[in-house]
């Protein structure tokens, strides 16, 4: 399996800095704020553009985009693309969606995506399918795990 390439990852509006450009996919965020919380000079929900990466250093940078947990963000420094945790991992968000970091291949409607982070739709009902869009909650959806609650 070959790693994602800038290609895969440049998917959503460009932010750029020197030595680093931060890609956003709205339709990918869940809110999580792990941005907003890690960098706040940087990713600024109030301010326009809410993402401003020459606020700190390209590595600093790419360290909070690697918390985002659903894929919503993605970096490349230089030319090279954002690489994937070495062991994937698949953590189940009670009462929401899977949460999966490693070198993935996803199938989408729209054919076979390379990835490095993603949060899939587990209730069935997202619109931007297999990606969860945050729908569980509307739906009211819930896993039925016993003590995650």
């Amino acid at each position: 399996m070959t790693t994602p390439t800038t290609e895969d990852l440049a998917q959503g509006k460009a932010y750029t800095a020197p030595g680093i450009t931060v890609y956003y996919d709205a339709r990918r965020c869940l809110h999580v704020a792990s941005c907003v919380r890690g960098l706040p000079e940087v990713f600024d929900p109030k301010a326009r553009p809410w993402i401003q990466p020459a606020n700190a250093g390209a590595d600093a940078v790419a360290a909070v985009v690697r918390t985002c947990p659903t894929g919503a963000l993605h970096y490349v420094m230089g030319q090279e693309a954002e690489m994937p945790d070495e062991t994937t991992t698949i953590t189940p968000t009670p009462d929401g969606p899977l949460m999966i970091r490693g070198n993935l291949v996803i199938d989408t409607p729209g054919g076979e995506r390379k990835d490095v982070r993603a949060a899939l739709c587990r209730c069935g009902h997202s619109s931007n399918k297999p990606y969860c869009d945050g729908t569980h909650a509307k739906v009211g959806w819930t896993s039925g795990e016993a003590g995650n609650r």
